[in-house]
């Protein structure tokens, strides 16, 4: 009996702070529902020590969820040299805005760089199609 299939995934708190990226750019240019679009923007960046902790490896796909949605995406190191564990990137796309509160505070605009969230393993699950 595989007593490892009965464990709980570890689950890490993060918050993340959306951003725009050149290549998404081009890719939504080229092919707003392309394949090049999807991978350039269906991902979020983590601190290599919190994909470790996790046991999570660059290019798996992780689950991100918090009371607003549930999203599955790839995974990335973040490449940067200073830590930063428990905050984590995303760029600015249709899989981010699945976790955006439709809360403004009176402001009239969402906080897209303020989002909490738990990531997981999504033991190879497939990234989130998007339904239009």
């Amino acid at each position: 009996m595989d007593f490892g299939s009965f464990l709980a995934a570890p689950e890490i708190k993060v918050k993340i702070v959306t951003y725009r990226d050149i290549f998404q750019n081009k890719a939504m240019i080229e092919d707003r529902f392309g394949e090049e679009y999807k991978n350039t923007s269906a991902l979020i960046k983590m601190d290599p020590a919190d994909l470790k902790q996790m046991s999570v490896k660059k290019g798996a796909t992780v689950i991100v969820k918090n009371s607003f949605g549930n999203i599955v995406v790839k995974v990335e190191e973040s490449g940067y040299e200073t830590p930063h564990k428990g905050i984590a990137y995303m760029p600015n796309s249709p899989w981010s805005n699945m976790l955006v509160s439709d809360e403004t505070g009176g402001m009239g605009v969402p906080k897209f760089k303020d989002i909490e969230a738990t990531v997981t393993s999504a033991k190879g699950a497939k990234v989130t199609d998007l339904d239009f």
